[in-house]
């Protein structure tokens, strides 16, 4: 290799400089991503971009002045190299300019490759750098100054003065090497890879598992390496002068023995610059006789060889090299088209052209490296069009962030492969040295990146159509896998898409405000939902939402925390959280959520959640029991609409008997609501709470023709605010139903009640009519039926439905966690009494039947009230018929006279000809009740209950 400083060539010839791809393989118009790439801004980039443009004419001009003093070997000028070679692809067999279009053209591409805007490959890590300043001063044993030097950077990371600190750093420790001193070089390049690329070709260093304040503790890599410690590499065109990755970069070679040696001077000094910063110091049409003996080989190995003919060479056209193929699958790699490998798009896969004169064996390891290739096209096309898309969301934008951080890490690879082919052509590496880069060490360094685009692009094609948390849950089903290398990897992923979500539910546990504009959160709000349905209708669980990392029942827990506070806020006008709350919403911004998440889903994750989720509730049911009295209303539902309250309930039926009576139409609710608080002032009801008393009401319901006043009286309790949570319209609708039963039943009771008091006082009255017995004692059985019925019909219901039910519904409301608890518990308890009450559809028939025994009940209070007046105005006439006998026997005259006797004696037939009659009635009466009480597919009594 000819290496002297007038011989040296820019990046460009012969393939791009660290990444940079040739002129015509731009695919629309973008930069190639062989390295991690800066997009352009505005204002100070804008204007260091164009201070390069006007240094790259300054460089055209000085070498070219610099290559008119300096002769080069063979009796060539140094001009013919210091003049910009032409781009890959284009022909470069002549390096000297002839004509304008030729400087033209070589200043163009000059200035595009200076121009050019490239992240350095080193790691930003301003301690690492740090350390290694101390390092370097305790190795010159100048322990004070690295005190004092640990100490100043201290103060000047806690003021923070300074934004770029790490710059700054690298700076002074670029400025502290000695450029004089002659840098150790490894003796083989396979060495060299052999310590770079565990470090530096990794696709992706796991950040999330490695603190970023642990140093990368790199030990000296081989005796001949111990004194390397400087930079990885730089910005822009100067990483290609990269020689050891940990090493600082080597000044040019010396010229060549024979070449006379001048005095440094403005072109030395920029040829130098050159020669350390470009390290490119062979031309494509150097004379074959020309050697040289590599610097970067040990005398042992130095040999006198050619330098293989890259893809721009023009000779061997007719066979493909394993060095071009090495090139173009460096260029796949990024998803550009090579000159041999190109993306077929019918068969959407890489091919090598079929013209091309390859063995079987290196065109299907080229197949098999191009996939890489396909792979980042299949990534990167996501990324792409969903990066731009801003209804994709926080987690999908999440999504695409790890993806391109791990495409990121993928370039750096591609970087140290860019920087290794720049190596073998600096230094002449022959393909037929073992530390030359071939297809095969291709194959062994992509393998585990090979791996994890693999399942990038799985998860790629797993993700299409999700968003929010149903994305995340795509995500967390690749962690259940066997391959801990692919479980770290999507674990990382997860993290990542998974703090969109931790943030949604963080605001929302503990400030109740829900910021979801994508519709990306598993808790959904509407608000069209007015306050008196908040706790109902206005939050909801989107069920595709919830992440599979986060439970059914933590995902209840968390929507009852959120609605819990709004309920807090809007409707019990209550904005005090409690004391504990507080304290948990301080320790929830602690950056270790993310990772409790993830490696504690069982303690840490459920513990945050739990103590949100018990104190929010306790707060909530606290106000609701103490501010609004919840207990005492309850309680006093059942007193009064369940007829809980046995004094006031008989009271206003003694008072109300002479309202209800009369035709419904006749009724007026003012006359109906005096004749309630005189029965609530006359009872035990007067000592309830006056925010209870006032609540309750009379109310009348629709009337039909014909009812009377028990047809469509009821009472009613109005609830507002958060009472009517609990007991809403629906509720309030299944008391009222309750009501009426219980209310009818009741009735019945005290019918039957009148009836036996009359039964009981006409009996002796009637005693003197012996013809009258029999009637008397079939009404008494009857009667005697009927009462022991409703008797079981009233233990029933009271004991077993609404005593039994109550006490359920209590023990449930006093161990409620939540109000949700409250709810459940109390429409159970409605459904149940509904239920046993017959007022369900099931229980229709039952219902018309047991209505049917009421209507027998009226039906024998009034037959029995007749025959007790037919029987009471007979008696009175037997009586007057006496009286008027003892009377004119008094007065000395006949009793009666015959007339009147006959007149007696045939009134006397008739009543005892109506008694059958009377008797029929009650038969009548007595027969339909057994039909509809009797045994068999009717009514069967048992010991404690009844039923069908």
């Amino acid at each position: 290799m000819g290496g002297g400083v007038g011989e040296g060539r820019v990046p460009g010839a012969g393939r791009p400089a660290e990444g940079l791809q040739p002129r015509g393989r731009r695919q629309g118009g973008r930069t190639p991503a062989g390295l991690s790439h800066r997009s352009g801004r505005s204002g100070p980039g804008g204007r260091s971009r164009a201070r390069r443009l006007a240094g790259a004419s300054t460089l055209f001009k000085v070498t070219g002045e610099a290559g008119q003093r300096w002769p080069g070997p063979g009796g060539r000028e140094l001009a013919s190299s210091s003049v910009l070679p032409a781009p890959p692809g284009r022909s470069s067999g002549r390096s000297v300019l002839r004509s304008g279009a030729d400087v033209a053209q070589q200043f163009q591409y000059a200035v595009r490759v200076i121009g050019s805007n490239f992240a350095p490959t080193v790691e930003r890590d301003e301690f690492l750098v740090a350390e290694k300043i101390k390092k370097e001063l305790i190795r010159q044993r100048r322990e004070a100054d690295a005190a004092l030097f640990s100490e100043l950077h201290r103060k000047l990371h806690s003021q923070g003065v300074l934004k770029n600190k790490w710059s700054i750093l690298y700076l002074l420790l670029s400025l502290s090497e000695d450029p004089r001193k002659q840098p150790n070089k490894v003796s083989s390049y396979a060495a060299l890879f052999a310590q770079a690329l565990p470090r530096d070709a990794h696709s992706t260093p796991y950040y999330y598992a490695r603190p970023q304040t642990l140093p990368l503790n790199y030990q000296d890599r081989g005796t001949q390496s111990a004194q390397s410690s400087g930079s990885v590499g730089s910005s822009g065109i100067s990483s290609i002068g990269v020689y050891a990755l940990n090493g600082p970069t080597p000044p040019p070679q010396s010229l060549l023995p024979g070449q006379p040696h001048h005095t440094p001077g403005v072109g030395d000094c920029l040829r130098q610059q050159l020669g350390s910063r470009l390290a490119w110091t062979l031309t494509a049409n150097q004379p074959s006789s020309q050697t040289t003996t590599s610097k970067g080989l040990p005398n042992t190995v130095s040999r006198n060889v050619t330098r293989p003919r890259r893809e721009g060479d023009a000779s061997g056209a007719g066979e493909v090299t394993e060095a071009a193929l090495v090139r173009d699958i460096v260029y796949v790699f990024q998803g550009i088209d090579g000159k041999h490998v190109k993306m077929d798009s019918v068969e959407n896969r890489y091919k090598v052209e079929a013209k091309a004169n390859l063995s079987k064996s290196l065109r299907d390891t080229t197949v098999r490296l191009a996939e890489l290739g396909w792979l980042h096209n299949k990534i990167r096309k996501y990324t792409d069009q969903r990066s731009l898309d801003r209804s994709f969301g926080l987690v999908g934008q999440s999504f695409c962030a790890a993806l391109h951080q791990e495409l990121k890490e993928y370039y750096r690879l591609l970087s140290v492969l860019h920087s290794q082919l720049q190596l073998e052509d600096d230094q002449g590496v022959n393909l037929g040295l073992e530390s030359s880069l071939t297809l095969r060490r291709l194959l062994v360094w992509t393998y585990d990146p090979k791996i994890r685009l693999k399942t990038l692009a799985a998860l790629v094609d797993h993700c299409q159509g999700r968003k929010g948390g149903e994305l995340a849950s795509a995500v967390h089903a690749y962690t259940k896998t066997g391959d801990p290398y692919v479980r770290s990897l999507v674990q990382h992923i997860l993290s990542l898409v998974s703090h969109p979500v931790l943030s949604f539910l963080y605001r929302w546990i503990y400030d109740g405000e829900l910021e979801d504009t994508y519709h990306e959160f598993f808790v959904a709000s509407d608000p069209a939902v007015k306050t008196d349905r908040l706790w109902q209708d206005k939050y909801t669980l989107r069920r595709s939402m919830i992440p599979s990392f986060i439970t059914m029942d933590q995902s209840r827990k968390v929507l009852l925390i959120g609605k819990s506070i709004n309920f807090l806020h809007q409707v019990c006008h209550d904005q005090t959280p409690t004391t504990k709350m507080i304290a948990v919403t301080k320790s929830a911004d602690s950056p270790q959520d993310a990772a409790d998440l993830f490696t504690d889903l069982e303690n840490a994750f459920r513990g945050k959640i739990d103590a949100a989720y018990f104190e929010t509730s306790k707060y909530l049911l606290d106000v609701l029991n103490k501010k609004y009295s919840l207990l005492d209303h309850m309680q006093a539902v059942r007193r009064y609409l369940l007829l809980g309250q046995g004094d006031f309930i008989r009271h206003l039926m003694d008072l109300l008997k002479p309202e209800l009576v009369r035709p419904a139409t006749t009724l007026y609710q003012h006359n109906l609501t005096g004749i309630l608080e005189t029965a609530v002032r006359a009872t035990n009801a007067q000592f309830d709470s006056p925010e209870i008393l006032k609540r309750l009401d009379v109310r009348l319901l629709e009337v039909s023709p014909g009812d009377t006043g028990w047809d469509v009286f009821s009472l009613d309790y109005h609830v507002d605010g958060p009472i009517a949570t609990v007991f809403t319209r629906e509720c309030m609708s299944h008391y009222l139903r309750v009501f009426n039963f219980l209310w009818r039943a009741k009735r019945m009771e005290y019918i039957l009640t009148d009836i036996r008091k009359g039964h009981m006082c006409n009996a002796k009255l009637l005693r003197n009519m012996p013809e009258f017995s029999g009637v008397l004692h079939h009404c008494h059985i009857l009667a005697s039926e009927m009462v022991h019925f409703i008797h079981q019909m009233q233990y029933y219901i009271t004991f077993e439905v609404l005593e039994c039910s109550w006490d359920e519904l209590w023990n449930k409301v006093q161990q409620a966690q939540d109000l949700d608890h409250i709810i459940a518990a109390h429409e159970v308890f409605l459904d149940t009494i509904i239920s046993r009450c017959l007022l369900d559809a099931d229980s229709r028939a039952l219902l018309n039947q047991l209505r049917a025994v009421f209507d027998q009940i009226i039906e024998l209070q009034n037959t029995q009230d007749a025959i007790y007046r037919a029987a009471l105005e007979e008696l009175q006439r037997r009586l007057q018929f006496e009286e008027k006998k003892k009377q004119n026997e008094v007065e000395g005259r006949w009793g009666v006279t015959a007339a009147e006797e006959e007149e007696e004696n045939r009134r006397i037939q008739e009543f005892r000809e109506s008694i059958p009659k009377m008797c029929s009635q009650l038969r009548i009466l007595a027969h339909f009740y057994q039909v509809l009480t009797g045994p068999g597919p009717h009514w069967v009594w048992c010991s404690s209950s009844w039923c069908c």
